[in-house]
């Protein structure tokens, strides 16, 4: 049973061009397979989450912590009587804007996009693959998804004023989003901030001493695993640890949202919409366990000095070869050279760059930009 709060599809604002409906499948179900079967989707695969597939490839890529972040977005749904298939389509579609090597991929394409007045936002780049990128159908371009899955696109994580972005009007800027689009940002939080610590301590980047002392939550967790399991090794009482830490997580964004929606007095979606604030939140304790542990993974994983290299090799590959195509459009795919006719070219480099995968980016760096 849906809440009353929550998207329902039947009173969804419908698809940009119309389509008779499916005969067993609604249409967030419909957006949902729509992603799964796009090109951009399968391409996570080989993009980077933390650890480049030249560090290793054992650890997690943008597709597994897309797949982890639909996996507990729709617990934490179906918990709040929100719409699932809205929020595993969501889910699913909320990575597909970002480039090859993950945030140090993103960071180049932002700074080489500002030499030329303009930026790269993934948010933004997700909406133009499935507005424009995907060509699966006759009738029209791109995957034609309904209004909520495009608006989640945009505003799942990030509030964009109209006076800034006009050409994102239609997504109604001055309201909040349905709750289906806030839970993923935090299921998001959530996912990568517990499978990051893992990766780490798999990788041995990080030691059990370290988290122990770095992350409050995370030694008070251990202590109960090890009065629980004094025998076991360490490994294993690590992984109790971490599944302590993201079944409170959890938990606790389950019961403070369900106290936000009492307290705020919301009874259907045009409420939700027009509440000052967001209420799929964590309660303001497990917030700061949150923030401490997000710190920690700055400081001693994503900026350590073992991953420094991988993440300047990214950095330098990315820069070199977009502004080899700028100097030299000719060297883009025809159907790019086509675009760059009606649009900046260096929105369409941006483009295609963005769209790669971390091994087909080091093929064309070294077809282009003759090094290793």
């Amino acid at each position: 049973m849906l809440a009353d709060y929550a998207v329902r599809v039947e009173q969804s604002r419908r698809r940009r061009y119309p389509e008779p409906p499916h005969p067993y499948r609604d249409d967030f179900q419909r957006d949902r397979d729509r992603v799964i079967h796009s090109r951009a989707f399968r391409r996570l695969e080989a993009k980077t989450q933390v650890f480049t597939r030249r560090y290793s490839d054992h650890f997690r890529n943008r597709l597994t912590h897309t797949i982890e972040v639909a996996q507990i977005a729709r617990t934490i749904a179906a918990q709040l009587g929100l719409n699932v298939d809205l929020v595993e389509a969501l889910a699913l579609v909320h990575d597909v804007g970002h480039p090859p090597f993950g945030h140090a991929g993103e960071k180049a394409l932002d700074i080489a996009m500002r030499e030329h007045g303009l930026f790269f936002d993934h948010n933004l780049h997700a909406l133009r693959i499935v507005e424009d990128f995907e060509l699966r159908y006759a009738a029209f371009r791109g995957l034609n998804l309904t209004f909520e899955v495009r608006e989640g696109i945009i505003k799942h994580s990030h509030d964009y004023l109209e006076a800034q972005f006009p050409e994102l009007a239609e997504y109604l800027l001055g309201l909040r989003p349905p709750l289906e689009a806030q839970l993923i940002d935090v299921a998001d939080e959530i996912a990568y901030s517990t499978a990051d610590l893992d990766d780490g301590y798999e990788s041995h980047l990080l030691t059990l001493e370290q988290l122990r002392n770095g992350i409050p939550i995370f030694e008070r967790l251990h202590g109960e695993v090890e009065s629980i399991y004094p025998d076991a090794v360490d490994k294993l009482k690590f992984n109790e640890t971490l599944k302590r830490m993201l079944n409170r997580w959890v938990g606790d964004l389950i019961e403070n949202t369900k106290e936000k929606i009492r307290q705020a007095g919301v009874r259907n979606l045009e409420e939700v919409r027009s509440c000052p604030d967001r209420l799929v939140t964590l309660s303001a304790a497990v917030e700061k366990e949150r923030r401490e542990a997000k710190e920690f993974l700055y400081k001693n994983l994503y900026f350590s000095v073992t991953l420094s290299p991988e993440k300047s090799d990214a950095e330098k590959v990315i820069s070199e070869l977009f502004h080899f195509w700028m100097a030299k459009p000719e060297n883009l795919p025809s159907n790019y050279r086509e675009k760059a006719a009606v649009e900046p070219l260096p929105r369409i480099v941006c483009d295609y760059i963005a769209g790669m995968t971390d091994n087909y980016i080091y093929d064309q760096y070294q077809k282009y930009c003759g090094q290793d």
